[in-house]
């Protein structure tokens, strides 16, 4: 079993920095960047996996390196998003796939969405992950390079009860969620990793309609929300991500958010606006993100950890405490036997070979 709890409780507390690392193995400067007193989390990619046990054992050492909590996380979303594709791991539907079963069954299409969450999290969780950066919230225009079939409709209503359905399956194995990409990502046609999106609609209509599902589902049901780097010029000259009127005025007061905020990866080319990485991560943390990202740069990681000079202030500690799983999760033999994860299974992977 994987009981992190107790040690999510005791040592240094989470800070406010999440990186990544570089291989199949954990190198010793990776371990002692791991023991920063202000990283809080590590994101895996695809090139961190070559099998389970290899995974298992680089979580294993991850955790070890860091005299307390450490929340490992990874973008695994189904569909083209899914890091872990191999050795065992299902391959999990494109959310714009349950989208199309709403259309058919809605009841149905609710279902496939929690047994989806239920095989996520509980494959990752087998491998001593905590969190994957799922579900998107993002509503589908039909334009967005970026986003396309990761969203699971146009309608935000139709996103809302997929991603509650989704999110019960994540809980169901002890894993929370987070919503992205605030307040929506999916109007603009630029691809924030290499270019500035922006879209010029006016903030009701915005919260009419792509962030709605953010104000429904609200942080009893999404743990964590990350922002968009999408700048809104009729709400503020800053991306999202940046703002302090989208992150504390709007998500927090005005939304009345009250779960984690974590910055979207600080190395992608919208996030140079800002400034160096440094800037940047300082003006997420000021806007109101608990927690930044700063992927695939370990050089740029040392810098900020090197320069940053403050850890997460109290109310974020605690926001971010709250993330990680309450329970331990079998490991993957023990998983196979479980009944209701194979019945899951089984319905996931009918989805994956009639999708499209």
């Amino acid at each position: 079993m994987h009981d992190i709890s107790e040690r999510a409780a005791k040592g240094l507390p989470p800070g406010p920095v999440m990186v990544d690392v570089a291989g199949l193995e954990l190198t010793a400067a990776e371990a002692r960047r791991l023991a920063h007193p202000l990283v809080g989390g590590a994101i895996l990619f695809a090139r961190n996996f070559r099998d389970r046990a290899q995974l298992a054992a680089l979580t294993a050492a991850m955790r070890a390196a860091r005299p307390g909590p450490l929340l490992i996380a990874v973008d695994h979303e189904g569909g083209r998003v899914q890091r872990f594709r191999t050795g065992g791991f299902t391959v999990l539907p494109a959310m714009r796939t349950l989208g199309r079963r709403w259309m058919e069954d809605p009841l149905a299409a609710m279902k496939l969405a929690s047994d989806t969450g239920l095989v996520l999290a509980a494959e990752l969780r087998a491998c001593g992950v905590d969190l994957s950066f799922t579900p998107v919230l993002d509503l589908d225009y039909g334009g967005s390079r970026v986003i396309g079939d990761r969203a699971f409709d146009r309608d935000p209503r139709v996103v809302t009860m997929l991603a509650r359905a989704l999110v019960q399956g994540l809980a169901l194995a002890g894993m929370a969620a987070c919503g992205k990409h605030f307040p929506g990502h999916g109007y603009p046609e630029g691809d924030s990793h290499l270019e500035f999106p922006v879209d010029p609609r006016g903030l009701e209509e915005i919260l009419a309609e792509d962030a709605a599902p953010y104000a429904w589902l609200g942080d009893a049901v999404l743990g964590s929300v990350m922002p968009a780097h999408v700048v809104f010029p009729a709400v503020d000259r800053k991306p999202a991500g940046f703002s302090r009127k989208w992150i504390r005025g709007i998500l927090r007061r005005r939304l009345r958010y009250g779960g984690v905020v974590f910055s979207d990866d600080l190395t992608m080319e919208a996030a140079t606006v800002a400034g160096d990485i440094v800037a940047r991560a300082r003006a997420a943390l000021d806007a109101g993100c608990d927690m930044v990202l700063v992927c695939n740069r370990p050089d740029q990681a040392d810098e900020l950890l090197a320069r940053l000079g403050t850890g997460a202030p109290a109310a974020s500690v605690r926001r971010l405490r709250r993330l990680f799983p309450a329970f331990g999760a079998p490991d993957w033999a023990a998983l196979q036997a479980d009944d209701r994860y194979r019945a899951a299974r089984r319905a996931v992977r009918a989805c994956v070979r009639t999708q499209g």
